[in-house]
């Protein structure tokens, strides 16, 4: 259907709705590509892909994407839950909104929102200015890697203590043609992430972890700019998940990111 089919309409109109139109097709690519990332070791049930991490309960190590284009029954939910529940694992989705036929049958089900994340892209990379005494580096030794881990367990509140178990999940991204950076700090480690592997044009910059003791020193700037420059050179187009809180506006925004939609986790409570 042209704009014609609509009538007289503004130059404004017109480029919003190519905004909406544009804005759409990348949010259907990313989750396209978020589930991709996790298809390789995932498990179907139904219309869902799993991903069940053999090591951690932790429940943003387990999780399910919805396909698209095919909205779940609540028998193919009921199934997912019993999935989730014979591996003593929580049940849990993550998922581009707005979705209505998914977002219905999980509510009737119980599950309830966590979060919604803002999702973000950018079009040119602002570079950071750079900082005395720190050096980031794309890592992949044994050691590097168990460095990055202990950074990354650290920042996020899983422990400070890593080890064979994280090392080989490192080792799984990078296989994947992921790539992992690591910050230091006058040769100490201090901060660390990564970018997911490329698909669909796109790759996912994340875990962006800084040590508390190395706090306000424009290391989580510099490990995000650091990755954005990465995924250009790849010839993909960098985005990103973060909470709903002043990293918009602070760290993400000032390096070029923009908002355009909410990454949802839907969890269901235990009875």
């Amino acid at each position: 259907m042209s704009l014609r089919s609509f009538g007289p309409v503004s130059e404004n109109s017109v480029a919003e709705l190519r905004h909406t139109w544009i804005t759409s097709g990348v949010l259907t690519r990313i989750q396209s590509a978020l589930r991709d990332a996790i298809r390789a070791d995932a498990e179907r049930v139904g219309p869902f892909l799993v991903r069940f991490d053999a090591h951690s309960d932790n429940p943003f190590m387990n999780y399910a994407v919805p396909d698209d284009g095919a909205p779940p029954t609540p028998a193919d939910v009921d199934a997912l839950v019993t999935a989730f529940r014979a591996r003593s694992r929580t049940p849990r989705l993550e998922y581009l909104r707005p979705s209505p036929p998914v977002d219905a049958v999980l509510a009737a089900a119980g599950f309830t929102v966590d979060q919604l994340l803002p999702v973000m892209v950018v079009d040119e990379l602002t570079t950071p200015p750079p900082r005395a005494g720190l050096t980031l580096e794309a890592v992949t030794s044994d050691e590097d890697l168990l460095a990055v881990s202990v950074v990354q367990n650290t920042a996020f509140g899983v422990g400070g203590t890593a080890g064979d178990e994280d090392v080989a999940r490192q080792r799984s991204l990078l296989r994947d043609n992921g790539v992992i950076v690591l910050a230091r700090w006058d040769g100490e480690p201090a901060g660390a992430g990564a970018y997911t592997a490329p698909g669909h044009g796109l790759s996912q910059v994340a875990g962006i972890a800084v040590l508390p003791s190395f706090r306000q020193r424009g290391i989580a700037s510099a490990v995000c700019a650091d990755l954005t420059a990465r995924v250009f050179d790849s010839g993909c187009t960098p985005f990103l998940e973060t909470e709903p809180d002043d990293k918009v506006t602070r760290l993400y925004g000032p390096l070029g990111y923009r908002t355009i939609g909410e990454s949802a986790s839907i969890t269901l409570k235990s009875a």
